[in-house]
């Protein structure tokens, strides 16, 4: 590895975000080739990083999105990690990982160590030391009960890039890939592993969540495999026993998987049922307002109170101008703000956004006195509010049914405004990820109502 060479790898995620944390720091520039099936977490966060992450078709399995790796080092004079076959990998867990266990048990002893194999780094490396200065130890290695490569013992094909014959897809994202990796190779020819546990993919995802709800332990669906595993040693361990299992990722990066697909982001009926047993801050019926309290009103209350004719002219010559037709009212970070942006951006619709609250219109309080304006001239009170040739749409919402309707393209049209007149794009899913649903709200109100 040279100064300012390109790191490349490929990698399920995990290796991935530790290279892109590093890759950052050092300065190095990083490309990470992964499966496409992997969670959408891991590629955002690796990313977010800095990374830049080559997909590559789920059909091509692991063994495929190594070969891409191999293929781009190669083209480009990149610096391969290899982590598959890198003694430097099994090397860390023998001088970290394998250590902490046993400095954990130095006064206990370790019967079981339970843990599932991916790359093979951490079983081999953990192994070998167990197996020296912990003989007792038993090392048992899990693998999805759909896909017993390991336990089956059919050696890998001899064809080059070719998948093992008993793969098939399996949820534990990370573990058994299409091919043996010459890590967990040898730790099997090395006669470390003592006993190989299939676990099933159902089960997997029960105990991830039994973690979760139980002990407070957010991991994902690999942690719940290798507890299932452990859970089965057991069942058939001596009374006493001490059993260690690994938990080797966060429930955070699945988010976007099966693990969460019970997980609703709008309230539940329970939970909508508590929050109506309070008067205030619904969904299902607005608030009350606040008493009047007598308080003297200040300077800046008088002049948004009484739009002033400056504010007044500034939002006619703002909707008026023909140079640029569409103008949005908005403020710098509100979402639904950069919902109508998003879905501007996605119809190539040129705009002008005047942000109320941009530096820019904070002298004078003029941002808030051209707030007034709108609302002396629209009647309405939130933001943002969208105009198309002087012609006041309305809000977020609103600019999304005219666009479900017809207007909004009637309207860009007779401005002369050009924009993406195929983009057959549903609007509807600009809106912010956190929004409540309003129907879910009012079809659990009339679940609740009495039968005719």
């Amino acid at each position: 590895l040279h100064p300012g060479q390109t790191v490349i790898e490929a990698t399920s995620g995990n290796t991935g975000i530790g290279l892109a944390m590093v890759c950052a720091r050092k300065g190095y520039p990083l490309v990470i080739v992964m499966a496409e099936n992997f969670s959408v977490e891991r590629r955002k966060l690796m990313r977010f990083l800095g990374a830049q992450v080559i997909l590559t078709p789920a059909a091509e399995k692991g063994s495929g999105m190594l070969a891409k790796a191999i293929e781009l080092a190669e083209r480009h004079g990149w610096f391969l990690c290899r982590q598959f076959e890198n003694e430097a990998n099994a090397d860390f867990h023998s001088r970290t990982t394998a250590r902490e266990i046993l400095a954990d048990f130095d006064d206990a002893p370790l019967d079981y160590w339970v843990t599932g194999t991916g790359t093979g780094g951490t079983l081999k490396g953990v192994a070998r030391v167990l197996k020296a200065e912990s003989p007792r130890t038993k090392i048992v290695v899990c693998e999805p009960d759909n896909v017993q490569i390991l336990g089956s013992g059919i050696a890998m094909p001899d064809t080059p890039g070719e998948s093992h014959p008993l793969f098939r897809p399996h949820l534990m994202q990370g573990w058994t890939p299409d091919f043996i990796p010459r890590l967990t190779g040898d730790a099997l020819a090395s006669n470390y592993v003592d006993r190989i546990v299939p676990v099933s993919g159902a089960e997997s995802l029960r105990l991830a969540r039994e973690l979760a709800l139980k002990e407070g332990i957010l991991t994902g669906i690999t942690g719940g495999a290798t507890l299932a595993g452990a859970l089965e040693v057991a069942r058939k361990a001596p009374a006493g026993s001490n059993i260690l299992f690994m938990v080797p990722d966060t429930g955070e990066r699945y988010l976007s998987t099966v693990l969460f697909e019970h997980i609703s982001a709008d309230m539940t009926a329970e939970e909508i049922e508590i929050s109506k047993s309070t008067p205030s801050c619904r969904f299902d019926q607005p608030s009350a307002p606040p008493a009047a309290q007598p308080a003297a009103a200040t300077a800046a209350d008088m002049a948004v109170a009484k739009p002033d004719v400056e504010a007044a002219a500034y939002v006619a010559e703002a909707t008026g101008a023909a140079d640029n037709p569409v103008v949005m009212f908005a403020l710098e970070w509100c979402e639904f703000c950069w919902s109508v942006r998003r879905f501007f951006a996605r119809l190539g619709v040129p705009y002008r956004s005047v942000d109320l609250d941009s530096v820019a219109l904070q002298e004078g309080n003029l941002g808030g006195r051209i707030r007034a304006a709108l609302t002396a001239r629209t009647a309405c009170r939130t933001i943002p509010q969208i105009f198309v040739g002087g012609h006041f749409i309305g809000g977020c919402t609103e600019t999304f049914d005219a666009y479900r309707s017809g207007e909004l393209q009637r309207l860009l049209k007779e401005s002369g405004v050009a924009f993406d007149e195929a983009a057959g794009v549903d609007p509807y899913g600009f809106f912010p990820a956190w929004l409540q649903s309003r129907q879910a709200v009012a079809q659990a109100a009339q679940e609740k109502l009495p039968a005719a």
